[in-house]
Formats: structure tokens, sequence, C-alpha cells
């Protein structure tokens, strides 16, 4: 599909139809059964303002004019002149909110029902008097019915270069989805010359340089003189969730021997770089290319091939090595949707990113770290919110946040307002991404139980050793020696709170309380599919 084809739109709730985003249509690409799951605003458009058409009026005949005053004259022109200034001051001051003749798409006076019993200028969370009537609403909105997965013909047809490039087999007795990619051209030529990773990255860029020297060391060749590369997809995948610890994962795994990561953490490549995002607020650019994403794996590849081609010691290991991506975006992030659809915005995206995942690799393993999602909000605003902080602040963007949420379930299927981008962009602070039962339920509809390794926070950092060995076991990797694994647990923990945020101390008593009555039926029903209590965060 050409670049011109993308188009800011985004996807109605309910009028939506699959569209294709290339005209290719790919046949009986594989032919899987598809897994079980185990549970199951008004569309407007922003109006820009009109352009002002100025006409000369002519002015009033003086002659009136003649018998005031000059005193009253100018006490005229600087009462006009005071008016505009103030006029002008309040016009100034919604424009740094976002208010200024064209709002927030989802804003909340546009979005209240005026039948509503919401209070639409509410202070902080300590106004907010009808969260017992959003968590009645919630519970009963949370007994939905599994999604409707799309056809693979579909999915197959919306990205066609990507289901050309990967294969539909991958190599036998290797432990990592791997497969030989025949070169044509010129293998003299730089192959990461045009790679966007190292364009926008330098911890790509280092890595780049050693696998641009060693590339021709690492081809195979035929019998008919041809060249081959090793390719390589991960074979798990930490997906999520923001501020639960997967940074800190990334890095433990990175010390056992037979785990080889991307060259890079997060690099977001199901969720945003294919589609050309960079930021979100920046809409799509440049579309990465499959073959980028996959150079990321070329390291871990090469110790993969020098299992294949020279291993005459008999020793195997190199054929175990596992390939893993790190992205927190991959479990909940499915925005660049509403780009790609014109003017549809409030509905459930058509294709999600496991759909993608799933079809080029449906045996692929899963890794989910959470954390108590009212906690998990606090952090997230303390880092990705850069001034003016504080707990005031904080409050008063979780009472916004909420009422944004309310009025929109008021009119919406719980499954559409969590993956609504207008409302997301809207809420002063990720709400959503804490609603951990709406997006599990959604991989387990394409995913088996069985390939999805749910982690808590709170238990990694109490017991590291014993969830790490569980993250081994989900893994079948073999056991550390005891060197590495001192190194492993004695590691200092990754990216954690910075001094000033914490100088700030907790959240207001009356935010976690508030926070803890909302988040209280996603957490039951999360408890509940993954028969764990611990997921309540009842005691924390």
């Amino acid at each position: 599909m050409s670049r011109t084809d993308y188009k800011n739109g985004a996807i109605s709730q309910t009028d939506y139809t699959y569209g294709q985003l290339c005209p290719m249509e790919v046949k009986n690409y594989r032919k899987r059964p598809t897994m079980p799951c185990l549970d199951d605003v008004d569309d407007g458009h922003i109006i820009l303002p009109s352009v002002l058409e100025v006409r000369r009026v002519p002015l009033w005949p003086l002659g009136p004019l003649r018998s005031v005053t000059k005193v009253k004259v100018i006490s005229f022109l600087l009462g006009l002149t005071l008016t505009f200034l103030i006029m002008a001051s309040y016009v100034l001051t919604l424009d740094k909110k976002g208010l200024m003749l064209t709002p927030p798409p989802f804003h909340l006076s546009t979005i209240v029902n005026p039948s509503s019993t919401i209070s639409p200028n509410l202070s902080s969370t300590k106004d907010y008097v009808n969260i017992n009537l959003l968590v009645k609403c919630i519970t009963a909105k949370l007994e939905f019915s599994p999604r409707k997965l799309p056809l693979l013909k579909d999915v197959v047809n919306s990205d066609s270069h990507l289901f050309s490039i990967i294969p539909r087999q991958f190599l036998p007795n290797i432990k990592s989805p791997c497969w030989y990619e025949e070169l044509s051209g010129k293998t003299k030529v730089d192959p990461y010359r045009k790679n966007l990773y190292a364009v926008r990255s330098k911890t790509f860029r280092t890595v780049r340089d050693y696998l641009r020297n060693h590339f021709q060391e690492h081809l195979s060749h035929s019998v008919d003189d041809k060249q081959y590369r090793l390719r390589c997809l991960p074979y798990f995948y930490i997906i999520g969730q923001p501020k639960c610890g997967t940074t800190d994962l990334f890095h433990r795994l990175l010390l056992h021997p037979e785990v080889k990561f991307t060259t890079m953490k997060e690099p977001h490549w199901w969720t945003r770089k294919r589609f050309g995002i960079i930021h979100l607020k920046d809409g799509l650019l440049e579309r990465f290319p499959v073959e980028d994403y996959l150079d990321l794996f070329d390291l871990a590849a090469y110790h993969i091939q020098q299992g294949i081609l020279g291993n005459t010691s008999g020793d195997d290991s190199q054929q175990h090595l596992i390939t893993g991506e790190a992205s927190a975006s991959t479990m909940w992030d499915n925005q660049a949707w509403s780009y790609l659809y014109d003017n549809r915005v409030d509905g459930e995206p058509p294709f999600l990113a496991q759909d993608f995942i799933h079809t080029v690799q449906p045996n692929a393993k899963i890794i989910v770290m959470l954390r108590d999602p009212v906690e998990r909000l606090y952090s997230d605003y303390l880092y990705f919110n850069m001034a003016n902080k504080s707990v005031e602040d904080f409050d008063q963007r979780v009472s916004e946040s909420l009422q944004l949420f309310e009025a929109c379930l008021a009119e919406s299927s719980m499954r559409s307002c969590v993956y609504n981008t207008r409302l997301s962009n809207a809420m002063p602070v990720r709400l959503n991404l804490g609603l951990y039962i709406v997006f599990l339920l959604d991989w387990l509809t394409v995913f088996h139980r069985n390939q999805i390794l749910v982690l808590q926070l709170e238990d990694y950092a109490a017991n590291l050793r014993l969830t790490i060995n569980k993250v081994f076991d989900f893994l079948n990797v073999g056991p550390l020696s005891e060197q590495i694994e001192a190194a492993l647990t004695k590691r200092p923990m990754s990216n954690t709170r910075r001094a000033a945020d914490r100088s700030l101390g907790p959240m207001l008593p009356s935010t976690r309380d508030l926070l803890r009555v909302f988040h209280r039926p996603f957490n039951h029903k999360l408890a509940t599919v993954l028969d764990n209590k611990a997921f309540h965060w009842t005691e924390i």
C-alpha cells in the first residue's frame, strides 16, 4: 500500500470493515486452527475554525461624535483596550490547556450525556461521587463476549510483504524460529545501509558496524553457488506492561548464556514501527520494513549459525540458543490502526498485534509482567510527566481520566473504550493501561494459556531467584552456574524511580482509595482467569 493510502483517520465502533492495506491476496498462508478463548462518542470530526471573512464597513458618520468630549472618547478607547486584553488573556490560557477553538476530540464536555449525573468540573478525586455507579457499570460490561477473530486471509492480505518474507516453516532441530534467506543482487553491498533502526538507535548503530564487517563470514553457500543468510524471529516476547519491571527482567535474562535478545530493547515493531510511527503524536512517518526488524536478531543468528556450520566438537549448545524481544507496548498498543482508517476512531481495531505474531509464529512464548495497577499508574505519571509534578496534580488528572472513562462506558462497550484512541489520547494519565484483563483475554483468543506466563512484579521483587527460575523453566533453558546465578541475583534493579520523583512521596490517600475501588472488578476477573488470588492486590 502506498504512503498516500495512509490517512489520519480512525476506526468506528460498529461500522468498520476489514480493510485491505495491500490488494494482493495470499491464499492458504498457514492453515492452523485458531486457539480458543478462556473467557469471554459519537464519531465527531474535528472541525477547524472557519476563516473569518473581513469586510470593509463604512465608519459611522462623524457628526454625532463631535458632541462627545475628548475625555469620554479616551475613556471609551481605554475601556475597549482593557476588554480586549482580558479576552486575549482568557483565550491564551485556554489555548495552553488545549481548549482554544479546536478542543481535544474526546474532551469531557463533548461526550457526557446531558442526562448523566457526572459532574464535569471535578477538581479532585475527593469530589468524585459516582464511583459506585461506575464500578457497577464496569462489573456488568466486563462480561463481554470474546472478540471476533479476523479471517486468516484478511490478516495476510493486510500486510502481504510481511508474509512474503517470513516462511511457513522454520529450520528443524533449532529451538529458535530461524530460516535461510537467499541473497540476490550484490552481496558486497552493505546490507544495513538503509536500516531505519540504525538511523534512530545509537545502540544498534554500534552493533551494526560489527555485523557489517563480519557479514560475509556468516553467509552459507549452496552447491549451485547461491548465498544465504540465516534469519530469525523471537522465540519469546516480553509484551508488557509499562512500568512493571520489564526492563529489569530483560537485563537479567541477558545474563543467561542460552538467551539472545535483539540488539536493542523496545523495538516496538509490531505495534508502531511497521506502521511508520515513531511517536504517537507525530502520526505516520516512514515505515520500518520487516527486514529492518529481522536485522536486530542477526547477532543472535550468528551464534546459532556457528552451531549449524562449524561445530565439530559435538557440542550442540548453539542450536539451543533462544531469541527474545521485549517491547512493553506489544500487549496493549494498537492505536496505529486509527491512523489507517479515515474518520473512524471510536471502535475496536480490526486487527491486533497478536493476530500477526500468531500467524507467523503460532508456537511463540509470551511473558507478561504486571504490578498493582494503582501503583503502576502513579509510576507512569512520574516517569512521563517531566514538569510541574505533584500529588495534587496527579489527583486531578486521575479525576479527569475517570470521568472520561465513565462517559465513554455509558455509551460504548468495554473493549471499545479500552482500545479507543481518542479516549486514550484525551486522558491526562494512562488509566487504560492498568485494565490488564481486557488485553489478556484478547491475547488468549489466539494463544493457548500454557504459552503465556504472567508474572507479578511484587513477587519478582520479593523473591527474585524463584521468579527468574520460573521464567527459565517456561523458556526451557538450562540451569545457571553458581557464578552466573550470583551475578544475576545481585545485579542492581534497572529503571528505578528518579531521586526527584521519590521526593514527591506517595500519592494522596484519597487518590489511592478511589483507584483501588475503580480497579477492583478488573483485578477480580484477572485473578479468576489466572486462578491466583494475588492478582487482587488487596494486601498492598
